[in-house]
C-alpha cells in the first residue's frame, strides 16, 4: 500500500487526538493518587466579580487553614522543581495562566511515576493540592504576572524548612 498525501504531509506523520475531557467537559487526565482539583465558580455582576478561594463546606480538605501566602511568577519563568515531605500545597490562582506539573515519586504511590500537568487561569480558578512527596513545577504560560495563593496544611518554619529542590532540567 502506498503512503498517501494530505495536503503535501505523509498519512504517516499524523497522529490523530485522543479524547482528554468528558461530553461535559471533565477532563480525563490521571492525577497522582491524593491530589485532586476544585473548581470555583466566579459570580459576577454590574459591580465585579466574586469568587470564593476556600470553603470548608466543599469537603475537599480535611486539613484546616493554618498558613496562607501569595506567590508570582515572571513570563516565561518556571518555579521548580520542588516537594515536600511534611506538608501539602493547596494553590489557589488570582491572576494570569499558569501549568502546574506533577510527579508522583512516593515509593507507596499507586501512581508511583506519573507525569501530570494541570492548567490554571483566571478562566479555570479552582484549588489543587499537591500532597507531600510530589514533585511539582510552576510554569507561567501567558504574557504577563502569575499570581497565586498557597494555603499550605502546615506553617512555614523559617528555622527548619519543609522544602526540597532538584535542578529544573531534572
Amino acid at each position: 500500500m502506498s503512503e498517501i498525501q494530505v495536503h503535501g504531509i505523509q498519512s504517516s506523520k499524523m497522529k490523530r487526538d485522543i479524547r482528554t475531557v468528558t461530553v461535559d467537559g471533565q477532563s480525563l487526565q490521571q492525577l497522582p493518587h491524593g491530589v485532586s482539583f476544585h473548581g470555583v465558580t466566579t459570580q459576577v455582576d454590574e459591580r465585579g466579580a466574586l469568587y470564593e478561594l476556600f470553603n470548608p463546606a466543599w469537603g475537599w480538605s480535611d486539613a484546616p487553614l493554618v498558613y496562607a501566602y501569595t506567590t508570582s511568577i515572571r513570563p516565561g519563568v518556571i518555579k521548580g522543581w520542588g516537594m515536600h515531605k511534611e506538608h501539602e500545597d493547596r494553590y489557589f490562582i488570582m491572576s494570569g495562566e499558569m501549568e502546574v506539573v506533577l510527579y508522583d515519586a512516593r515509593p507507596d504511590s499507586p501512581t508511583l511515576g506519573l507525569v501530570s500537568q494541570i492548567a490554571m487561569s483566571e478562566a479555570n480558578r479552582g484549588l489543587i493540592n499537591i500532597p507531600a512527596g510530589i514533585w511539582h513545577a510552576d510554569r507561567n504560560l501567558g504574557s504577563k504576572d502569575v499570581v497565586f495563593i498557597n494555603f499550605p496544611t502546615v506553617a512555614f518554619n523559617h528555622d527548619d524548612p519543609d522544602k526540597y529542590r532538584l535542578p529544573l532540567d531534572t
